[in-house]
Formats: C-alpha cells, structure tokens, sequence
C-alpha cells in the first residue's frame, strides 16, 4: 500500500487506529502488545527510508517497558528517513458497557495518556495527531487549531453502529469549526466474531466538504491538500478571531519543553533553574528563598499587576501554582502550604512581575506564622544562592516531577 502511495506521488500516507492488530479479548489484547523500537515498527520505518515517505501510524498497542501499566494506543508520525517526528498517546478511552447489548471497556486493556502533544510539521501541513474517540471531544481540536495545526488526522475504528450514526458528521464539524483539513484512516470490516469496524476512510476539507473516502471495495483513496485553499477559507470567515474569548476561552493544562530562559522583571530567570513550564507560565527555584522547598511561579508573559493578566494566563497560573503544590508536599512531606501573591509594591513586591510564591510549611516552621513578616524583607536579610545551587534543586524538581 505504502509503495502503490509512492507511485502516486504522495508525500505521506495514513493507516488506522490498530494497525498492528484487533485482540480478539482482553488478555489477547494485553499479551500482544508490540515496543516502539521493536520489530514490527522497525519494518515500517525501513520501508518509509525505502520509498522516502511520510507515515502516519495511526495507534499501536505499545507495551510499557517498566510493565507498570497496560499498553498506551500510541500514533507514531515517522519522516521520510524512519524517524519518529511525533508521538501521541491517545487521551480519551472509549468505555461501553450496555449489559447483554455491547461491552467494549477500553480502559481494561488500555492506558491513557497524559500529554497534549502540539501539532507536527509536515511535508503537506502542521498535522495535529488524534485517535478514534478523541474525535468527541472538540476542545482538543480547537486546542491544536490554536497551535497552528493545519491538518487533523482521526485514525479509528469505529464501531459499526457509531460509525453509522456520527462518524461522517463528528469528521466534518471538526473541519469546519477549526477550518483544518480532516484526514481519517479506518478500520473496516470483522475481525472476529465479536467485532467488526464500520470503515469509511475519508478526507474532509476547510469548508467541510468531503473530498475522498473509501467504500467497503476500495482499500486506499487519495486526497490533495492545498493549503493555499485552506488559507482562502480562514481568510473568509476568520472564526477564530471572532471567538468572545472576554466570555469564554479555552483552558488547557499543557506542558512545555522549551529550554530558553525567561525574563522575570528585570532578571534572566536560566532554563537551569526552571523546573517547570507549561503554555502560559513557569515554576523556577528562588534566588533567595525564606525555606527549603519556597519556589516562584510566574506567568511567562511580563506583567506587573496580577489584574492585567488575561483569563487564560490566570486559569494557566492557578494551575500551575496547584501542580507545584502538590510536588512540593510530595517531595518535603508536607501537608501545608503558604500560597501568596504579594500584588504591587506597597504589598512587598519587589520585582515588577507577577508571582506566586509556593512554600511547604511543617510544624514549627515560622513562630506566630511570620512567614509574611519575613517575605516581605527578605531581600536585605537573606543570603543570595549560587547559580549551582539553584540548578541542583531544580533538576531534583524536575526528575521528581516527571517521575
């Protein structure tokens, strides 16, 4: 198939959600899972180096090396050299349970993932990566549209009944509210005796328009992509800009990886000591902290007043602030917290940028609670850290952290 892609000229090619295989139970299900780096992966990448193409793998059963925890539904989007551009861990698990009608408990044989993954660039567009029953849930695709994706890509297996019902209208609404290009690989026909998938790739346009799909005949259909279109349609009704984000917005608790320092204030906070990001604010360790454990987070865009952040920017720090939290009692074994924002001078701040200062508390730790006493004139009584000594902590945050 992959070759029959490349004699047509196309840039890259996308299979369906279980492309490895169906279990025919639970324990099958569980027992076959595949590596990302093994065998069957493997030959896919050695026959996208072999006719330079673009794959998209649309959902594997992966197996969790630590054996921790059931396999992930992993989406691999490999380059035209074999490597592995993106991966996506599929968020939203499908769980049916209609006694003597239909069982079909995703989360038996399924672990899902934790992270918003950003769209990849690609030879045909910036591709946002889904699966399946992530396709009900249209915060995640208006999340990826906000982050540039031009592309969105639902490989699936579709129940029959479902696929009847809402497949051809869930793909078109998600194309014409985020005025993305939709492409959707399926699964078709009975693979057991108790499952059988209703099929129906297809490729939907900006406007919502269907341009190509599969009858149960045709194993493969072909699809252009002009994102010289796509721009044409944004361009003719920017629905994005007409959102009335003062009323409502979109919240989305992402992570970030970026290793660039950050300016705070008048400071260069360095990616040494920032232990954590996400897509609107950053959790660095502090110069001169009142106790072990009392860190800063801060919005990544510079503001003075904590009232001149946007919404977003607000959601995104108070979630933020309530991540740090929990490491910092989980790490010190603490089971209190001061949480403060010393908003404007006159209220003892001291760098004209939003913060949050964070500090696990333990008993005894400040006579009378004068910890706010002691914040507020801690620039002149405390010692500075050097930057060494910063960098430790924050690595021993973040490995924590990501544990």
């Amino acid at each position: 198939m992959i070759k029959r892609a490349k004699q047509r000229d196309c840039q890259m090619a996308f299979f369906p959600e279980c492309f490895d295989y169906i279990g025919r139970n639970r324990d099958e299900t569980i027992a076959l899972g595949i590596e990302e780096d093994g065998q069957y992966i493997n030959q896919f990448r050695e026959v996208a180096r072999e006719h330079r193409i673009w794959l998209s793998l649309g959902g594997f059963h992966n197996k969790d090396p630590s054996k921790n925890c059931l396999p992930f539904n992993t989406y691999l989007v490999l380059d035209e050299n074999g490597e592995t551009r993106s991966r996506y861990d599929k968020l939203h698990l499908f769980n049916l349970d209609l006694p003597g009608r239909i069982r079909l408990m995703e989360s038996e044989f399924s672990t899902a993932g934790t992270d918003l993954v950003l769209p990849v660039d690609t030879p045909i567009g910036k591709l946002g990566t889904a699966i399946c029953y992530d396709v009900r849930f249209p915060e995640l695709s208006l999340w990826q549209r906000y982050k540039g994706a031009q592309i969105l890509s639902y490989p699936a297996a579709f129940t029959v009944n479902t696929g009847l019902a809402h497949w051809e209208t869930l793909l078109r609404a998600r194309a014409i509210e985020t005025q993305c290009y939709v492409v959707a690989a399926a699964q078709t026909g009975k693979h057991n005796e108790k499952r059988s998938s209703y099929g129906h790739s297809m490729v939907v346009d900006p406007w919502g328009a269907v341009i190509a799909q599969c009858s149960e005949t045709v194993d493969m259909c072909f699809a252009e992509i002009s994102l010289d279109y796509l721009d044409e349609v944004r361009a003719l009704q920017p629905v994005l800009d007409h959102r009335r984000s003062d009323l409502y917005s979109l919240i989305a608790n992402e992570r970030s990886e970026s290793k660039e320092s950050v300016q705070f204030g008048p400071n260069t906070i360095s990616s040494d000591t920032i232990f954590y990001r996400s897509g609107k604010s950053f959790a660095f360790v502090n110069l001169k902290p009142v106790k072990a454990g009392h860190v800063l987070v801060a919005p990544i865009r510079e503001v003075k007043r904590l009232a001149e952040l946007t919404d977003p920017e607000t959601a995104d720090l108070f979630i933020t602030v309530t991540k740090i939290q929990r490491l910092l009692e989980s790490y010190y074994k603490a089971e209190a917290s001061t949480v403060t924002v010393q908003d404007g001078p006159d209220a003892g701040q001291t760098v004209p940028h939003v913060h949050v200062h964070v500090i696990p508390r333990t008993p005894g730790d400040f006579r009378d609670n004068e910890i706010y006493t002691v914040l507020e004139g801690h620039e002149d009584v405390r010692k500075p850290r050097t930057e060494e000594e910063m960098k430790t902590e924050a690595d021993n945050y973040r490995n924590f952290l990501n544990r």
